[in-house]
């Protein structure tokens, strides 16, 4: 079957961004001609490049910037491909000639670091604009004429190929449209986003707290963030039941030693929080003047025992399976937690939810048979398919992460990379999943099938994954007994179809802007009695739902009604039922829907049965 496949962004999207990141690098070259450019992308969403510069650039240099950029553009001058020689591209970089307006008396380093990692067989190509001459594989625009509008939108800072041991270099961002109109679109659509972010909505909802006590990156959940957790897991435990998974629960602290065997440390040591020393050892290391580098060493080679915030739920699960000897009539076997895990992510890359230092996943891993593989990846596909259909996520792309050629973080003989990616492209194009190849994506032991879902405002999140592990079995060398009454090693999926609680529930609000649909909303109905006389009827109905399980209340404060109803739309209550005279003496309710607006007057046992019918389907229309 031929492979379908869908592109991250738009060829010709890709042209006008690209393009737009090289006429950047000329606009801050007339400025600042001592810059020394890196790399200079398209992204999703826009471009930057990255350039190492004495002058700190701030967003006062960004409308100078953007005006040179305009008279750059309104020049029409062309984007002029030429291939040469790996030679001749050298000499260009030593002269200072390349990313550049002319010659400087000193090498533009960079570019000449970034040539000595082009493989030999791949043609080098240069792109001249002007007197701008820069090392680029393109694609570009004919001229510069074909952008219509660009603007910068913040700069960052950022290491070298993302080495913290490489300089820190500035990463100015912006973005690029063919017409004004596009990016006059695109300004409203950010306004939009920063009223929808979910920080922002979290604190008017009282939905969760970052305390700086507590510590950065460090989530505590209120009542009402609470519920929002617990609907989705209800959600997806009675998803799991019905496809045979078991459920169990982990500690949040392990030994070294079995992340150490799992490769998960040191292969990501530097996004772990340290190893922990038990307190006997610590004193007596104490005694004898130990250096942390000591420590350090020590724990590394196992001289000390040490251990370690849990990163990772899959080696636990790992031993849970090894805890005593399986057979093949028990596999696949299928273990699901939803566990909390703790990276260290560094202070100036948390945000909100969405990166954390804590976070809990939706966690599963299935062992199963190698003639099982593909059947269980079905399954994995299928329920996160499932999973995106009842939250309303239908805008989504798939990636098929790989592993890069020459890398050295992989472990695993060729042959098991082989059959596991084999196996996920086979199924994606079975259930006819449309997905884009990504080498380098791959985890360290497996490739992986990740979904990157849009939201309401069109930006992408990355949410469910699927993983195929033949090199975890091998390293804590599991077996089960095969009908030939021999051993056999298991085959090891990862999935989540989640990704994280944080990141879906940051997701959610920003896709719903806070107001979530009726079985996610921590409080669903609220009454509201015209007066006092009210008051008793409105507590009976409120009863009567909390009995039915629906989350209600009674606004019982002693402002106007006008500031009642507004009082709940601000709080997105997804219904409030007003209830006066007339209501009470005829058993009804008036009720206003936060999307549909005034639904009228409707009987009582109506509107309850509305509400459980609306619960039941977990519908999350945003009409």
């Amino acid at each position: 079957m031929k492979e379908k496949r869908v592109s991250p962004l738009d060829p010709e999207e890709e042209k006008v961004r690209h393009s737009a990141a090289h006429i950047l690098a000329m606009a801050i070259l007339r400025f600042w001609p001592e810059a020394q450019f890196a790399a200079g992308p398209p992204v999703e969403g826009g471009f930057y490049y990255d350039v190492e510069l004495p002058h700190r650039i701030s967003p006062e240099d960004f409308p100078k910037l953007e005006e040179e950029m305009r008279r750059i553009i309104a020049a029409r001058l062309p984007f002029v491909r030429r291939v040469v020689s790996r030679k001749e591209a050298w000499e260009l970089a030593e002269r200072g000639r390349l990313a550049a307006l002319g010659e400087r008396p000193y090498p533009s380093h960079y570019k000449l670091d970034i040539l000595k990692s082009i493989p030999p067989e791949e043609p080098i190509s240069l792109y001249w604009t002007g007197e701008f001459v820069d090392l680029c594989a393109g694609p570009h625009v004919e001229h510069t004429g074909e952008i219509g509008a660009v603007r910068l939108t913040h700069v960052a800072s950022a290491y070298y190929r993302g080495d913290p041991k490489n300089p820190q270099l500035q990463r100015v961002y912006g973005v690029a449209f063919r017409t004004q109109q596009e990016l006059d679109q695109y300004c409203q659509n950010l306004e939009k986003a920063r009223q929808r972010d979910h920080r922002k909505l979290g604190k008017e909802l009282d939905l969760f707290e970052i305390d700086e006590l507590v510590g950065p990156g460090l989530v505590l959940w209120k009542p009402r963030g609470a519920i929002i957790r617990q609907e989705l897991q209800q959600f997806l435990s009675e998803e799991l039941e019905k496809r045979g998974y078991q459920q169990v629960v982990t500690p949040h602290v392990a030994r070294l030693e079995l992340y150490q065997i799992s490769g998960h440390f040191p292969y990501y040591k530097e996004s772990q929080f340290p190893p922990i020393v038990d307190p006997e050892t610590l004193a007596k290391l104490a005694g004898e003047d130990a250096s942390c580098a000591q420590l350090s060493n020590w724990l590394e080679e196992g001289k000390v025992e040490g251990f370690l915030v849990k990163p990772m739920n899959c080696p636990m699960h790992i031993r849970i399976f090894a805890s005593r000897p399986r057979s093949y009539r028990e596999l696949p076997m299928r273990l699901a937690e939803f566990g909390t895990v703790y990276r260290w992510e560094k202070s100036g890359e948390l945000t909100g939810l969405s990166r954390v230092r804590g976070f809990t996943q939706d966690d599963a891993h299935i062992f199963c048979m190698p003639q099982q593989v593909e059947g269980e990846i079905r399954g994995c596909l299928e329920l996160v398919q499932k999973v995106l259909q009842t939250l309303g996520m239908s805008d989504y792309r798939v990636r098929l992460g790989l592993r890069k050629e020459g890398a050295e973080k992989y472990v695993g003989t060729r042959e098991n990379w082989d059959k596991a990616e084999r196996a996920l492209r086979t199924v994606a194009q079975e259930l006819g999943i449309p997905y884009q190849e990504e080498p380098g994506e791959a985890a360290f032991y497996g490739p992986k099938i990740d979904f990157l879902v849009r939201d309401a405002m069109g930006r992408q999140w990355q949410l469910g994954t699927v993983q195929v592990d033949y090199n975890l079995p091998e390293r804590f060398e599991l077996v089960y007994t095969g009908p030939d009454n021999a051993p056999h090693r298991p085959v090891m999926i990862h999935r989540a179809p989640f990704g994280s609680l944080e990141r879906l529930v940051a997701m959610l609000l920003e896709h719903f802007g806070g107001a979530l649909p009726l079985w996610l909303a921590p409080e669903q109905v609220r009454i509201v009695p015209v007066t006092d006389q009210e008051l008793a009827y409105a507590r009976e109905r409120c009863q009567e739902l909390l009995d039915y399980r629906i989350r209600a209340t009674v606004e019982e404060g002693r402002e106007t009604l006008r500031a009642k109803i507004r009082l709940a739309i601000v709080q997105k209550v997804p219904y409030v039922c007003i209830v006066g005279k007339n209501e009470c003496a005829r058993c009804q309710v008036s009720v206003r829907g936060y999307r549909s607006g005034d639904l009228g007057v409707m009987d009582w046992p109506v509107f309850v049965k509305r509400l459980l019918a609306e619960r039941a389907s977990r519908s999350c229309s945003l009409a």
